[in-house]
């Protein structure tokens, strides 16, 4: 019997290490698309299975919070912008500027330039221009704050890329202290040849700084801050080279911790096979997506159980859940297709189907009256062959979640509650459990032992487990 009180599944490879996550990192004042659902889920729940195996996660959410494009939308606030609207409805105003800005851009082409010198006002600490964009900023964390509430996804940090604007020229510094960076184009860069990457750039001609260089500032400040055991960087494949190139760079500057410093890539989240953009003001909304999904889940249980007594918490476990599993259940290097009919199926691999197992097998511990007691019976140190596929199943979650932790991979936890889900619900059609027979004890505390790893499995990947549905 496994106990509820047990950490089964708990391991300590991490030994109290330090893991920092750097996942999510939505752009200010652009909507909560889709595609950054995938590093918020990912993320979460590496967190929680590094903590399951000893380590202590820290989430980063290294917001979008810089850059040429809030130039851009302070100068389409003063030219078309309503404050009343973008505080009753911040994302949807600043995006819609966003992409106005855009299109009007490709008739008139001075609307760039004054993007730029807006952006160039903000790097100087022009007060309007620090204002706004103070302004945007907060109104965007409100809203993303609501929709991180609702998956049950937080932060320990939200430094995003303005936080490091003043710890650029230290990293600048460093390279020319060491000699390593060189003229090329009227850029400076970090030649890479010898590795077969190509340079890494770190000033423009202008002397504005780049990308790496406030990611070189942010892993060095990590370091520092925290002192990983681990840095991991839940971003899309197509980052790869930049991060390829970033720890290339911190190991020419003598920094040996960059070799535990790792970027997670994964696949695109599809709509009829094409990715989605935001500029075109083509991108699906994480937001609506998830009250969609809450919706068709309401009305499933409506039909299957109508006098279920909580409903709206049952509705938004299953429907958020849905969202999560259907990501989470798919290596993450695989493209997904979205699909809100296939996530919500009650059968097959989906997130209701373990939830809906879990679910009745609590059912059939509460019918029975069962309560777990600590110290198991002889009878219950016997397993007969349709137990055994269950108990040999039950005993392979804690190599799921090596695997998961050792790879990056929460599909590992995913596949593995389906399957036991199935191999549970083969037993339950096969075998009464509730008859009253010298085995009655022993099946019920293996009814019991599945609740606690399915509900545990679901934990790991950030879903709830409600007892009834």
């Amino acid at each position: 019997i496994i106990s509820q009180q047990s950490e089964y599944g708990s391991q300590n490879l991490g030994n109290g290490g330090k893991v920092t996550i750097d996942m999510s990192s939505p752009n200010i004042a652009k909507p909560f698309s889709m595609g950054h659902l995938r590093s918020t889920v990912i993320g979460n729940a590496l967190a929680l299975i590094v903590e399951k195996s000893g380590y202590q996660p820290i989430k980063i959410n290294h917001l979008g919070d810089w850059g040429t494009q809030f130039g851009k939308l302070i100068s389409a606030y003063k030219r078309w912008g309503d404050a009343e609207m973008v505080k009753k409805n911040p994302i949807k105003e600043l995006l819609t500027l966003y992409v106005k800005f855009h299109a009007e851009a490709e008739t008139d082409p001075a609307l760039e330039d004054e993007g730029r010198s807006w952006f160039k006002k903000l790097e100087d600490g022009n007060q309007e221009a620090l204002d706004l964009w103070q302004w945007f900023r907060d109104e965007s964390l409100k809203e993303f704050s609501r929709i991180y509430d609702l998956m049950g996804v937080s932060f320990d940090s939200y430094a995003g890329e303005a936080f490091y604007n003043d710890k650029m020229d230290r990293i600048v510094e460093l390279l020319e202290e060491k000699q390593l960076l060189v003229e090329s184009d009227n850029a400076q860069v970090v030649e890479l040849t010898e590795e077969e990457l190509p340079p890494c750039l770190i000033k423009k001609s202008d002397g504005a700084t780049l990308y790496a260089t406030r990611d070189l500032a942010a892993a060095l400040y990590r370091k520092e801050h925290y002192d990983f055991a681990q840095s991991l960087y839940v971003v899309g494949h197509e980052q790869s080279l930049h991060f390829k190139q970033l720890i290339t760079v911190l190991k020419k500057m003598g920094f040996d911790w960059a070799d535990r410093m790792v970027h997670i890539p994964f696949g695109m989240m599809l709509k009829d096979g094409k990715k989605m953009s935001t500029r075109k003001g083509k991108v699906v909304l994480l937001e609506e997506v998830l009250a969609e999904s809450i919706d068709m889940a309401r009305t499933n249980i409506e039909e299957k159980n109508p006098n279920l007594t909580n409903k709206e918490e049952v509705a938004k476990q299953v429907g958020v859940g849905a969202v999560i599993f259907h990501d989470l259940k798919n290596y993450r290097m695989n493209d997904i297709e979205f699909s809100l009919e296939e996530m919500l199926r009650f059968e097959g691999e989906t997130g209701p189907y373990v939830q809906y197992t879990f679910a009745r097998a609590c059912s059939i511990l509460r019918k029975a009256g069962w309560q777990p007691t600590t110290a198991p019976s002889q009878a219950y140190q016997t397993a007969w062959e349709k137990e055994w596929k269950v108990v040999s199943m039950l005993m392979e979650f804690p190599t799921s979640i090596k695997r998961a932790c050792e790879n990056y991979d929460p599909s590992q936890v995913a596949k593995y509650i389906v399957d036991l889900g199935q191999v549970f619900n083969k037993y339950y059609a096969e075998v009464k459990v509730l008859e009253e027979s010298p085995e009655r004890e022993t099946r019920l505390a293996l009814v019991y032992s599945v609740t606690v790893v399915l509900k545990e499995g679901l934990r790991l990947l950030g879903i709830s487990a409600p007892e009834e549905m």
